[in-house]
């Protein structure tokens, strides 16, 4: 693995974190019939960073993220949030929560009814559920479509009431699983651009895990290159660029060098594979 000078991987002095949001503490993964999913990872987050996962399919990005989730135990090894074992996050005030490449909503719903679901299934009261749910749509720009039903929006109208569900919680911590990997290239930078501003008005820490090499450098504070077969992290990167970002980020000399060495690093995670393929 390429080594880094810890202090370069340090947040911006705005987001100086108290304690590390995630600690990943040599877990691994190997499921029951033998397939070893995820060699022992070590990785620590702190608060407030935008942190990617990026690597070839197979190398076990969501099996990591599902993990941070509590969604996967892993089969040796430990994963803390905010010092806490995943499984006992409820009893912080710190919450948490997931949004899935699909949007996964229930279609017989309208939007208001969609994104109220996480806090019905937490017993909160309406009136209070209610306005929780429209500030989440406005967060998106949905607040229009509250009494919609998801077949009347377009694929990226459905993600952001994705988000929304993910947003209404109120969360610390979101973790995303290539949530804009299904759309197309205008409605995916309108989407980054509009997390990246949710990200900093929430003050939120972010996983992400995506196969866009683009997107990584254009969202991220960190991003983490992984090899498959079995999966591990085998290199680094800050992105030392300042926040916010806009399009014209994507078209400087300093965008297309961290697109670069992202590539290159994507390709020797990829030859790695091939090599124990054979």
């Amino acid at each position: 693995m390429n080594r880094i000078d810890p202090h370069t991987l340090a947040p911006p002095p705005d987001l100086a974190p108290a304690v590390p949001a995630v600690e990943v503490l040599s877990a691994e993964k190997t499921y029951p019939n033998g397939t070893q999913a995820l060699l022992p990872v070590d990785l620590s987050i702190a608060e407030g960073e935008f942190v990617t996962l990026l690597g070839p399919s197979g190398c076990g990005k969501s099996t990591l993220l599902k993990m941070v989730a509590g969604m996967l135990e892993p089969s040796d090894g430990r994963l803390l949030v905010w010092r806490r074992p995943v499984a006992q996050l409820h009893e912080s005030s710190y919450k948490m929560s997931f949004v899935f490449q699909s949007p996964t909503l229930m279609p017989w719903a309208s939007v208001r009814t969609n994104v109220r679901l996480p806090l019905d299934l937490a017993g909160v009261p309406r009136k209070e559920a209610d306005a929780r749910v429209m500030e989440s749509l406005e967060l998106v720009g949905l607040e229009k479509f509250a009494d919609a039903l998801p077949r009347a929006l377009s694929g990226g109208m459905q993600m952001r009431v994705s988000i929304a569900r993910g947003l209404v919680t109120q969360p610390d911590l979101l973790l995303m699983d290539e949530p804009f990997g299904a759309l197309d290239e205008i409605t995916r930078h309108k989407l980054d651009a509009d997390l990246l501003e949710l990200w900093r008005k929430k003050k939120l820490t972010v996983i992400f895990v995506t196969h866009s090499i683009h997107e990584a450098v254009f969202l991220s504070s960190r991003v983490v290159m992984m090899a498959a077969r079995p999966g591990r992290v085998v290199e680094e990167f800050r992105i030392d660029e300042p926040y916010p970002r806009s399009a014209d980020f994507m078209v400087t000399p300093e965008f297309a060098r961290y697109a670069k060495q992202l590539q290159d690093s994507l390709l020797r995670a990829s030859s790695t594979d091939e090599e124990a393929a054979r």
